[in-house]
């Protein structure tokens, strides 16, 4: 998610998790306001009409990825296709992507199991789809290391983790399945091997080594889980339905409650935190707390960047930005 390593970059407030000692605190701001910009965000105009699923800042800018396999990418003149039809030409749906650590190659995912990888510098796209003869859809990619260098994992809606220590060479990839056989909604690493998966059966997952998981809650949670930001092994954020978020500090979950929209994506770092939602909401972590900021949009929210702007995507190509 960023031009740097995840693990330096990103950590999550640990201190403000256990004050909260296991009982979430929000504010609301005021509702979303239609046209023009509220608080700082603005919206943008974007070359598409399709669902947006997922942000991510890499070397040459931040890029989006979404329906019928667009890629979009954030300019000096504003928002400009990149790619379109995604790694195959087939207009499979993109619905996650990640950046190595050097933020030079941008790896996406998504229906039908499309999997690219586009160098950001070069303009070159690389296609990896239908590793192993997989072609069930994918939900989201986390890659570690350098570019030509990085491990991948990809998250399937079958319930496998699928991953390649080798840059997704073909031949190198395998598959586990963490839980239950339910959704992998998303998948997030911090560290080479080292990371934080959900499912749609109201589980996370840790693993130390890539290839290994084991659960790591939440119990009684009630809701499905959309979201995971994981910055080390006792920093784990994860946003779901109803409006939660827990937040892991190596001993408990502490839970925030915000609201009835589902929370998609959820990224944290530096006592500073977002997570965005369905209709058009924002909420940001500050001094121990998450409030809601107005926003220009009602449209659903997917995912969301922390990055020079900030930068939320969703529904209809809708792009907000805040500086």
């Amino acid at each position: 998610m960023s031009d740097v390593p995840e693990a330096t970059r990103r950590t999550v407030l640990k201190g403000a998790a256990a004050s909260l000692a296991g009982v979430g605190v929000f504010s609301t701001t005021g509702a979303a306001t239609g046209g023009g910009s509220a608080e700082g965000w603005t919206t943008a105009e974007t070359p598409t009409g399709n669902t947006l699923f997922d942000v991510e800042e890499t070397s040459d800018g931040v890029y989006a990825v979404g329906g019928g396999g667009v890629v979009v990418r954030r300019g000096a003149d504003g928002w400009r296709t990149v790619l379109d039809g995604g790694p195959t030409g087939n207009g499979n749906n993109l619905y996650g992507a990640d950046v190595t650590d050097d933020g030079s190659r941008l790896w996406f995912v998504g229906a039908s199991g499309a999997i690219g990888e586009y160098d950001v510098e070069a303009g070159v796209l690389t296609d990896h789809s239908a590793p192993n003869d997989v072609t069930n859809n994918f939900n989201d990619v986390s890659v570690t290391g350098t570019a030509d260098e990085a491990n991948v994992y990809v998250a399937g809606d079958s319930g496998k983790v699928y991953y390649s220590f080798e840059n997704g060479a073909t031949g190198t990839w395998d598959s586990v399945t963490p839980g239950s056989g339910a959704a992998v909604n998303a998948i997030d690493f911090y560290d080479g091997r080292k990371g934080h998966a959900v499912d749609g059966n109201q589980t996370v997952f840790v693993t130390s080594d890539g290839a290994t998981w084991e659960k790591l809650g939440i119990a009684d949670a009630n809701h499905n889980f959309y979201g995971v930001d994981s910055d080390g092994p006792d920093d784990v954020t994860v946003s779901g339905g109803g409006g939660t978020i827990y937040a892991w500090n190596g001993s408990q979950w502490v839970r925030s409650d915000t609201g009835d929209a589902s929370l998609r994506d959820v990224e944290v770092g530096g006592g500073d935190g977002l997570t965005v939602g369905g209709g058009g909401v924002v909420f940001r972590l500050g001094r121990d707390r998450w409030t809601r900021e107005q926003t220009p949009t009602g449209a659903n929210l997917k995912a969301v960047v922390r990055a020079n702007p900030t930068v939320a995507v969703g529904a209809g190509g809708t792009v907000i930005e805040r500086r």
